[in-house]
């Protein structure tokens, strides 16, 4: 063989261990969607330096478990696998990388750095993930945050109930959820003004109609 093939066939040996296999690729791309990251996300480490990459050794053991569901699924349907549904990265992770419901990274950030920070990272959150499978940007989930609130932190939970308000100004539960809170502060006056809103907004609603009219038999008797 010539001398000078030699660099050539040094360079595609080099290429052909630095490339995954065909059959891995579609693999990544899944990976790459379903958890809304980029390679560098395992592949963090630089190329050739040995160093670790836990997450790669994750993502091995993720990509094991969901083999496993699949071949499970197709095992007690009797089905074979192109008629069994499949499960896959996106069917936990919605496209993002850890996958936790909006209201529990919420309640977390509300713990440990208050209520700012918590309307602040769902502004963030919402800004980069609303219209996606990611996270429930719905009107129910910052009421379903603030609401065990209400009793001991009334102000945390006025301000994420009136964050809500902007993006759903004709939310009933909002402002219903908003009285009670100002009841916890002792403010009735207040709370009355927005029972009477979401009285106003849901005249079928009950359970607030009784919340304003129990409030305003209270106040006549004072």
């Amino acid at each position: 063989m010539p001398k000078r093939l030699f660099p050539f066939i040094a360079m595609a040996a080099y290429v052909a261990a630095q490339t995954p296999p065909a059959d891995i690729m579609p693999l990544m791309q899944e990976i790459v969607q379903g958890l809304g990251v980029q390679c560098e996300y395992c592949h963090s480490a630089p190329r050739g330096s040995g160093q670790p990459e836990p997450k790669k050794d994750i993502a091995r053991q993720m990509i094991a478990m969901t083999r496993d569901i699949n071949a499970r699924v197709q095992a007690s349907t009797g089905k074979p696998a192109a008629q069994t549904a499949q499960v896959k990265c996106i069917t936990c992770h919605h496209g993002v990388p850890i996958p936790r419901q909006l209201s529990e990274i919420l309640m977390q950030t509300l713990r440990e750095k208050g209520a700012a920070a918590a309307a602040a990272q769902y502004r963030d959150l919402r800004e980069h993930f609303y219209g996606r499978a990611a996270y429930d940007f719905g009107e129910d989930t910052l009421v379903g945050v603030a609401q065990p609130l209400a009793a001991g932190r009334p102000e945390d939970a006025i301000a994420l109930l009136k964050l809500n308000l902007e993006f759903y100004p004709q939310s009933a539960k909002t402002y219903g959820a908003i009285g009670f809170a100002y009841t916890r502060k002792l403010d009735d006056p207040t709370a009355i003004t927005y029972y009477e809103k979401a009285v106003e907004l849901d005249p079928s609603n009950g359970v607030i109609r009784g919340q304003l009219e129990q409030l305003k038999m209270y106040q006549r008797k004072r």
